[in-house]
């Protein structure tokens, strides 16, 4: 038998679509493995695995308002444990340390390194010194960049109100990131360990909202309108629409409460979303489906390595990534009523140069037409005068 035999292109491997919802917290629990990704399916199994509900641990919370909203999948880090004395002032001097970690020591967020998360969710940096919450932010905003995972950052408590949530942001309080969101007002939710309201970052919650919508309607629907009910929280602040007109166009999304409807999410952006920066990544929905597009098409060509660098390696990719996004062309990913107006892929000597072949790069380019939420209904009206009649 001829062991030499090269693949077809017809024999092109499949590419399979990684998952967009898994959310990852990284904080401070009772019980559990220290530093170390541990991947939970249900709030039972965070209770026997972590302690569950800890008043001193904010992504408790979290956690539960994920699983609450529809979340199916959380990456836990514990990074500190029962004898950690975690006072408003020991969490505002080493809480950025109890999360942050550092690269290559794989301990707080680098504990998730390759874990293969989407959502990163810190409620407990929400409280942290305005110095130590950008430092946490930034840092973890760029480990997500690296993972191609997005963020979802809390506001800090006592930031109520709309002049004050510009002001927080204006005030370069967290990088305008493209892998990031935030969300305002702040949540309030019943405590039960103590039966009384507790005010919480919405991180938990708006991540369960991401994972119900992208197994109902897929990653590319926005997590945002009359369908993204929040479910067990009130709402800390009520937002006008006037306000709400404000807020959006500096890509904070707002949660509001409509008759009828309830509390749902009224905001798509990223961070990077401001009207004023332009920016290609401006809506959630757009950045998540990209990627998801990443992370899968990089995963589902780990076979290419080693390959020859030559245009049957090159014509195999591009039936392999054709395949695959024909299929989200099909299952309605992208706009576009054909395929050659939805996406393209290209593999080959027009995005490969020689130099690239000798030091054994393949360079694979993918574009798509990507579905923008329809953020304003506009109707515009035209009244006709009664015509009187002799």
């Amino acid at each position: 038998m001829n062991q030499n035999v090269r693949n077809s292109p017809a024999e092109a491997h499949t590419i399979t679509g990684v998952s967009t919802s898994e959310t990852a917290f990284v904080d401070f629990f009772t019980a559990g493995p220290l530093n170390e990704a541990t991947r939970i399916q249900s709030f039972a199994e965070f209770e026997r695995v972590f302690g569950g509900l800890d008043t001193r641990s904010e992504s408790s919370y979290g956690i539960q308002q994920y699983f609450l909203n529809g979340g199916r999948v959380v990456w836990v880090v514990r990074v500190a444990g029962a004898h950690e004395p975690q006072t408003p002032e020991w969490i505002a001097t080493e809480g950025a340390e109890a999360i942050l970690g550092r690269g290559g020591e794989q301990y707080g967020i680098y504990a998730l390194s390759n874990s293969g998360f989407n959502v990163l969710c810190l409620p407990a940096v929400a409280p942290l010194s305005a110095a130590s919450l950008k430092s946490v932010y930034d840092e973890a905003a760029r480990f997500c960049n690296e993972q191609r995972a997005f963020m979802i950052a809390d506001i800090p408590p006592g930031i109520d109100t709309p002049d004050q949530v510009v002001g927080w942001l204006n005030g370069s309080a967290i990088t305008r990131d493209q892998n990031a969101a935030v969300y305002f007002p702040r949540v309030k939710i019943t405590d039960k360990l103590s039966g009384n309201p507790r005010n919480i970052g919405p991180s938990g919650t708006m991540a369960g909202v991401y994972a119900r919508t992208d197994a109902q309607r897929g990653v590319w629907k926005a997590a945002a309108g009359l369908d993204a009910t929040l479910a067990g929280v009130d709402l800390v602040t009520t937002i006008t629409d006037t306000q709400n007109g404000v807020l959006n166009p500096l890509a904070i999304n707002a949660l509001r409460h409509f008759p009828g409807a309830g509390n749902v999410c009224w905001g798509a952006r990223t961070l990077a979303g401001a009207d004023q920066l332009g920016s290609e990544w401006k809506y959630i929905p757009v950045r998540r489906t990209g990627l998801f597009l990443e992370r899968s098409i990089y995963e589902g060509t780990n076979w290419a390595h080693f390959e020859p660098n030559d245009e049957l390696l090159w014509e195999q990719i591009r039936t392999s990534v054709g395949t695959f996004m024909h299929s989200l062309f099909g299952s309605g990913a992208f706009q576009g009523s054909t395929p050659r107006e939805a996406y393209f892929v290209r593999c080959g000597l027009e995005v490969t140069t020689q130099a690239d072949i000798d030091n054994g790069v393949v360079n694979i380019q993918v574009g798509f037409a990507p579905l923008k939420p329809a953020e304003f209904v506009v109707i515009k009206l035209q009244q006709l005068a009664a015509q009187g009649h002799e």
